[in-house]
């Protein structure tokens, strides 16, 4: 490929993001980012792919400027997210159609080889520094006790990684998905949402209220659509705290360790 790269139209903490050809972008990775990563991420998005999720298209693996990138699809709209803080009087429907998505994925098989979500959510909280000790045994106890599950599951399913194109709303962001329980994954989105609104992630009082009705209806409709099973759910929420404790993002940790402790 000899097309030349303008400047990038955004950045992230692994890669730049360039206009590539006329309807596609090339995520173009930094050179500290080891290409066996960027080889998985391929192979899962061309997984999830073929599942006829609405995902980005993605295209080639290329070598550009001595650094490797993906060729994916450019989806012309903005995040699910942003939408809703520009639109705060359609939270039900936004809320509605973001449980409609995480249940069809759920419902998705998929053919590929991909983590175990059980094996990762041990794997982040024995990495979990802050949690205590005798908490971290209880946690452990408990994700022994929960059904594993097969199903495809996000990893990181939230408003900010569902774009809202032209007709279609496009999920985004799979590099942390996982073969595993679809209550496990339901339970991660919950503990992003509220972890935002429970912490000063989210600093304006009106906005917290918005996206807690906005979890209240999602958290409904999702269970209208999938009846039942509320109270697994329930007790995968300690568990998927104490993992994400292993992100260190400093002002989740207080409500993180208070979440994890309430394991049964």
């Amino acid at each position: 490929m000899n097309e030349e790269l303008a400047e990038p139209i955004a950045y992230g903490r692994t890669a730049e993001i360039y206009a590539w050809q006329d309807d596609k972008v090339l995520k173009l990775f930094y050179d500290w980012y080891e290409l066996k990563d960027i080889k998985y991420e391929w192979q899962i998005s061309k997984a999830i792919q073929a599942t006829g999720l609405p995902v980005p298209f993605v295209g080639e693996l290329i070598r550009k400027r001595d650094r490797y990138g993906l060729v994916y699809e450019r989806i012309q709209g903005v995040s699910m997210l942003e939408k809703l803080l520009n639109k705060p009087w359609n939270v039900f429907y936004f809320a509605q159609q973001m449980a409609g998505l995480h249940v069809e994925m759920h419902a998705s098989a998929i053919q590929a080889d991909i983590p175990k979500q059980r094996k990762k959510l041990k794997n982040k909280i024995n990495k979990a520094e802050a949690l205590p000790a005798e908490t971290q045994i209880k946690v452990l106890a408990e994700l022994e006790k929960m059904p594993e599950g097969s199903r495809l599951c996000h990893g990181d399913f939230h408003p900010g990684n569902i774009m809202m194109a032209k007709k279609d709303a496009v999920i985004i962001d799979w590099i942390d998905s996982a073969l595993g329980n679809p209550l496990a994954d339901l339970a991660r989105t919950s503990t992003i949402i509220l972890g935002s609104i429970e912490t000063d992630q989210i600093q304006n009082a009106w906005m917290k209220i918005l996206v807690r009705i906005f979890h209240r209806v999602y958290l409904r409709h999702y269970f209208s659509l999938h009846p039942g099973r509320s109270r697994e759910y329930q007790r995968w929420l300690p568990i998927v705290a104490a993992a994400r404790l292993s992100e260190n993002i400093a002002e989740l940790e207080k409500w993180l360790i208070s979440q994890a402790e309430m394991v049964s």
